[in-house]
């Protein structure tokens, strides 16, 4: 049987040097249940470190934490990469990290990079500089997250830094995303009236938090019959009944 499942699917962590330091697994999970949340995606720059202390703090609620990553590639457009649990995705960043330049963060610029676990104790610091640009390109990324069984959404695709159509003008053919985000200062209708190309593409919206109150500021309802990928999927190319409705 097909259920509606809400969904915010780009959710940062205080991993994220421009996350707050509020933004640990516990409280976004509670903050996310209180607003009728399904599904989050975890979605921090260039890590994924904070992926099993948020699923853990999950695992006794009814909510479904993807766990995600989002990646900046050489052409600094970020990318999210989804997967139904960390093995991948720490695959994926074993990838990243080999990708990432060999420079340490400085905390007082960017801000810190905090690893916590399920019950929100700080249980160290990543000292890489996440949030920067890797040397993967849009193509490479792509390939490498489908050949881990992942999908691939360009983020927030209506502004002008860090997306897709901001750093590049268009979205390449041949680069096979499985859908694209649009930000909560847009609606789906002047977004695509602004981008024509993009309605060729699945469209999902989604807050981007970076700050406790931020998230389910928006959000998309999947109808699936579980919160997997492999249904999100199958929503995203309108297959046996999944679909995707976006709230405004």
């Amino acid at each position: 049987m097909l259920k509606c499942f809400k969904a915010d699917l780009h959710i940062h962590t205080c991993l994220s040097p421009c996350g707050d330091l509020t933004m640990s697994p516990k409280r976004i999970v509670d903050r996310a249940i209180a607003n009728k949340l399904d599904i989050i995606g975890i979605c921090d720059h260039n890590s994924a470190e904070n992926i099993e202390a948020t699923q853990k703090s999950a695992s006794k609620e009814k909510i479904t934490v993807l766990a995600g990553m989002e990646v900046t590639t050489s052409e600094e457009v970020h990318l999210i990469a989804f997967f139904d649990n960390s093995e991948h995705v720490l695959v994926l960043q074993k990838s990243v990290y080999e990708h990432l330049p060999s420079k340490e963060n400085d905390e007082k610029l960017f801000g810190e990079q905090i690893i916590v676990n399920e019950f929100d104790e700080v249980e160290g610091y990543n000292k890489r500089l996440l949030i920067t640009a890797t040397s993967l390109t849009l193509k490479e990324l792509v390939n490498k997250i489908h050949s881990l069984g992942g999908l691939v959404i360009a983020s927030h695709i209506d502004r002008e830094t860090y997306s897709i159509i901001g750093q590049l003008g268009f979205i390449p053919d041949n680069l096979e995303l499985d859908a694209l985000e649009i930000s909560p200062i847009i609606s789906r209708s002047e977004a695509i009236k602004k981008f024509p190309q993009i309605e060729n593409y699945p469209l999902i919206c989604a807050s981007d938090a970076h700050f406790l109150q931020d998230i389910g500021c928006t959000s998309t309802t999947f109808l699936l019959e579980k919160p997997t990928i492999d249904e999100i999927k199958k929503a995203f190319m309108n297959q046996q009944g999944r679909k995707i409705k976006l709230e405004y």
